[in-house]
């Protein structure tokens, strides 16, 4: 398995298509199921996490842990903590309870069982032999589990099959000693290992998504459209203004030559302005359309690009018209004032 990096496009758009229309007035009955609402749910995320994995060729998963300082980061430590608190409790106690460690070692193997590909039968069946978690428990209740030559062969299952990222990691597992730091560990690194076993998958079927994106996000929203029609208004109304624009412009450009010569209105047209406006949207000039949303960012990033490109260009040719050729043709004026404009204008769309 080739190493996966751990950075995310978590940082993925956050905009998906608008569900405010499903909201009933106060006091009705609303006007759609749950189980609809959340079947579109669902839809959405799928389409926006298909469409990243397309176009972000650098997308994958890291792992999730909350900001310590946050009130979620503070609850999630406070439970965890109680959590293997109770295990040493009980795997200290006189004779030991093993009855949860036998739930994390079910556990243990079914994450174990989820890393195996189909070529693995070998592995399987010796997981399957090792980790009997019938046999587990009847070693615990004959008082003769051993529980570091259960984890020893869980640490030399996940060294077979961890990417080479995470080796130190599986390594460091051999040196502990405490049984619950053990088993913490264990899960930690397993839970590495299976999203490095996600991204993973995200790499090898990226050129079969590429072959069917058109097709899977055309269905994808019809399928939210056939649910709830008016979910693409913000579409149609951005597409109409700009057909009205363009209409505009055509009739103009027929009365200033002949009337007769007047055509219709290109379709080519209409979307080239239309992704034009994209980049100089007006955010209180009305809803941004719902089939773009999950490009906002990139389409956002674009539109800050061009209009650096803009004000760049602006500089340069008024330095030129107000110094001349005499200033202008010196080598290497041009591009260190570039620079200096770029420098200036840095994080100016923030301002």
């Amino acid at each position: 398995m080739p190493n996966q990096r751990d950075e995310a496009a978590d940082d993925s758009p956050a905009d998906l298509p608008c569900l405010e229309k499903l909201d009933s007035p106060t006091g009705s009955p609303p006007t759609a199921s749950l189980s609809s609402l959340m079947e579109l749910g669902n839809c959405l995320s799928n389409l926006n996490l298909a469409h990243e994995i397309v176009l972000n060729r650098d997308f994958c998963f890291k792992p999730r842990s909350p900001p310590t300082d946050s009130l979620e980061g503070r609850v999630t430590e406070i439970v965890h903590r109680a959590f293997w608190d109770s295990l040493q409790e009980q795997l200290t106690s006189d004779p030991p309870n093993y009855s949860h460690a036998v739930i994390l070692l079910q556990e243990v193997k079914t994450m174990l069982q989820s890393l195996l590909l189909p070529g693995h039968v070998r592995l399987r069946a010796q997981l399957d032999e090792v980790l009997d978690m019938e046999l587990i428990r009847q070693e615990v209740d004959h008082g003769a589990l051993d529980l570091h030559r259960l984890a020893g062969y869980i640490i030399d299952t996940m060294a077979s099959l961890c990417a080479p990222v995470r080796d130190p990691a599986v390594r460091a597992l051999r040196d502990l000693r405490d049984p619950v730091e053990l088993l913490r560990e264990i899960f930690r690194v397993l839970g590495l290992m299976k999203t490095d076993m996600v991204n993973f998958t995200i790499q090898s079927l990226r050129p079969h998504l590429l072959q069917q994106a058109v097709h899977y996000e055309r269905a994808k929203f019809q399928q939210i459209l056939d649910k709830q029609p008016a979910s693409l208004d913000d579409t149609t109304a951005w597409l109409q203004a700009v057909a009205s624009e363009e209409a505009a412009a055509v009739g103009a450009r027929s009365e200033s030559s002949s009337p007769d010569s007047r055509g219709p209105v290109s379709a080519t047209a209409v979307l080239d302005q239309a992704y034009m406006r994209l980049l100089h949207w007006d955010p209180q000039d009305q809803k941004y359309p719902e089939t773009v949303l999950m490009d906002r960012a990139r389409l956002d990033a674009l539109g800050q690009r061009l209009q650096m490109l803009v004000l760049e260009a602006s500089v340069l040719l008024l330095t030129n018209a107000q110094c001349g050729d005499a200033v202008f043709s010196l080598q290497g004026f041009v591009g260190r004032l570039r620079q200096s404009v770029t420098a200036l204008l840095e994080g100016s769309h923030t301002r």
